[in-house]
Formats: structure tokens, C-alpha cells, sequence
């Protein structure tokens, strides 16, 4: 049998892994602002919008008009970013695990996000400044699970798949990943992680 490469690069998803992300949080909130129920706001805010925010083809401006239009409110950039980003906490629990890893493998972010979401985030994750690469689908016009953002991924981490771990808490995009041959793993919390990371030789 033939040795399992060791693994050079870990790519990890952003949403519910460095930070967990609350939609039912935010659709009350901007439900309440635009006088609606929660089910309708996130009725109208489901579909095509968030694919074109995510594939950077909404900038901070279209993504406030697209969601005020399809709310059927008006808010200013000041109150609707913020607001927009409030379902956001950060996950403290797995950071120092991901800042025991800067140095062994490249660490690669690999994430399906808007140009609001990265703004808002970037300040409260000092740790990104310290990753090999960040691969945005805002800035790269690809989103997973196609394998196309993949494939960038590894050209940032420079290694082949095999040599590439990789973290999401959506099995879809997990195993996107691992029909190209990186080892795909489904993040759940911190504990899972450090067994995950064991089993990896990490």
C-alpha cells in the first residue's frame, strides 16, 4: 500500500467554523426593522441575491439596495451594515487551535462571502493576517462547492489534494472537496476539531 501523503496545507471554511453566523438572528432583525415577520424576511431574502453578493457581483452598495428593495425598506449604509453583520460571533474556542497550526501546514481560508460580511469580520479575526491565503468568492467569482475555488485553494496552498485537509460544517461542500481528492472533514465544534487534527498527524 502506498504511504498517505503528510498533510501540507489545512483550508478552512470561515461560517460556523472561525465564526458562527446566527440567520434566524438576523432575518428577526432586519424583519423587525422593515415591519415583517422573520418568515417572510427571510422568505424574500432567499434566492439568487445572496449568490450574487457571494460571487462578488453585488459591492457593499448593491448588496444594501438589493436587500432594502427585497425587504421593502430603506436604510442608510450606516445603519444597514452593521445590521447586516449582527448575526456574527466569534469562536473562540477553535482559534488557538487554528494559531497552533501557523507555521506547520499553509493555512488557507476558504469561504462563501460577501464584500460586507469580510469587512465586518476581518477586525475581529487578527489571526487571518497570519494565513497563507484567503480565498473570498466575493474576490474570486467562484463559490463552493464548484470545484474551481478548490483548485484555487490548493494553487495558494501550493500542494496536490491528497496533501490538503479541509474544513466546513456543510457536508455538501465537504464532499466537493473530497471528490477532488482533498481530505474532506465536517467541522462540528472545538473538541471534534483537535481529534480531526490528531488523526491528521497535526
Amino acid at each position: 500500500m502506498a504511504a498517505v501523503p503528510a498533510v501540507k496545507a489545512v483550508l478552512l471554511d470561515l461560517g460556523n467554523v472561525l465564526v458562527f453566523h446566527d440567520n434566524a438572528l438576523l432575518f428577526a432583525r432586519l424583519a423587525a426593522r422593515a415591519g415583517l415577520e422573520p418568515t417572510e424576511a427571510a422568505r424574500r431574502l432567499t434566492g439568487a441575491g445572496w449568490t450574487a453578493a457571494n460571487r462578488g457581483l453585488l459591492d457593499a452598495e448593491g448588496i444594501r439596495q438589493d436587500v432594502c428593495g427585497a425587504l421593502g425598506v430603506e436604510l442608510p449604509m450606516e445603519e444597514f451594515a452593521p445590521l447586516w453583520s449582527s448575526h456574527f460571533t466569534v469562536h473562540h474556542a477553535v482559534l488557538p487551535r487554528v494559531e497552533g497550526l501557523v507555521g506547520r501546514v499553509k493555512l488557507v481560508l476558504l469561504s462563501n462571502t460577501n464584500a460586507l460580511h469580510v469587512a465586518y469580520l476581518k477586525p475581529l479575526l487578527p489571526l487571518l493576517q497570519r494565513f497563507d491565503a484567503l480565498v473570498l468568492s466575493c474576490e474570486v467569482g467562484a463559490v463552493k462547492p464548484e470545484p474551481a475555488i478548490y483548485r484555487l485553494a490548493l494553487d495558494k496552498a501550493g500542494c496536490a489534494p491528497d496533501e490538503a485537509a479541509f474544513f466546513d460544517d456543510l457536508p455538501e461542500f465537504v464532499d466537493a472537496a473530497r471528490a477532488l481528492g482533498i481530505r474532506g472533514h465536517v467541522f462540528t465544534d472545538a473538541p471534534a476539531f483537535d481529534a480531526q487534527l490528531k488523526s491528521l498527524g497535526l
